[in-house]
């Protein structure tokens, strides 16, 4: 059994402060951000132990995992999940950039 990592990529990083950041701003508290980070987290975990589980993309290899109202995009490697990207479901789709492919 291969013992992989959860690897955050730079947009994901930056687009989930964006999220728990316009939450702790909103609600005037950090209670309901770090309640969704540990929720992504936990669903995360479960990856580690069922890497598949996630819908599938049209981009290859990269699947999502729908937390909430919010999908984690990410992609199985031999040895690492990289989480390429965090999205609410609530925002124009036309905006979504997933990884960029080259």
């Amino acid at each position: 059994m291969v013992k992989r990592k959860i690897v955050w990529s730079h947009r994901s990083k930056i687009k989930l402060f964006q999220i728990l950041d316009f939450y702790a701003k909103r609600n005037k508290t950090v209670t309901y951000s770090k309640k969704l980070f540990k929720k992504f987290n936990k669903e995360l975990a479960a990856l580690l132990k069922q890497p598949e589980i996630g819908i599938k993309t049209t981009i290859d290899g990269v699947r999502g995992l729908i937390v909430d109202e919010f999908i984690l995009f990410y992609e199985i490697t031999t040895d690492k999940i990289i989480v390429h990207t965090v999205w609410d479901c609530r925002q124009n789709p036309n905006d979504l950039i997933i990884k960029n492919i080259t």
